[in-house]
C-alpha cells in the first residue's frame, strides 16, 4: 500500500487512533466545554469572593445586633449614639462641628 512519505515520519505512538482521540477529548473538556477550566477557576475565585463577603456582613450584622442591644437597654447609650450620629443637642446647649480638611473634601466631592 502506498503511503505518503510525511505519515511515515510520524511516531507510531503519535499515529493511535486511541490516543488521538483521546487528547482530542481531553483538550475539549478543558477548552472549549461549558464547564471549562477557565469557567471554573472564574467560578472557584467568585466563590472565594463570595465566602470572604458573606463572613464580612455575618461580622457587621452581629455588630449591630449588639449595639442594637446597647441602645435598647441603656438610655445613656441612646443619648450618646442620638448625640454622635445625629448631632442632636439639648436646648441649652451648643453644638460646635469640626471639619477637617479631608472631611471637608468629601463633602464638597458629594454636593457637586
Amino acid at each position: 500500500m502506498l503511503r505518503p512519505k510525511f505519515i511515515d515520519r510520524i511516531p507510531p505512538v503519535l499515529r493511535n487512533k486511541y490516543l488521538l482521540t483521546s487528547v482530542i477529548f481531553i483538550l475539549w473538556l478543558l477548552f472549549f466545554d461549558s464547564n471549562n477550566l477557565i469557567a471554573r477557576y472564574k467560578e472557584l475565585r467568585n466563590l472565594n469572593k463570595l465566602r470572604a463577603d458573606r463572613e464580612y456582613y455575618a461580622n457587621r450584622i452581629e455588630e449591630e445586633r449588639r449595639k442594637l442591644h446597647e441602645l435598647k437597654t441603656d438610655n445613656r447609650n441612646l443619648e450618646k449614639y442620638a448625640r454622635e450620629q445625629y448631632r442632636m443637642k439639648r436646648a441649652d446647649e451648643d453644638l460646635y462641628i469640626v471639619v477637617t480638611a479631608a472631611e471637608d473634601r468629601k463633602i464638597r466631592k458629594r454636593t457637586y
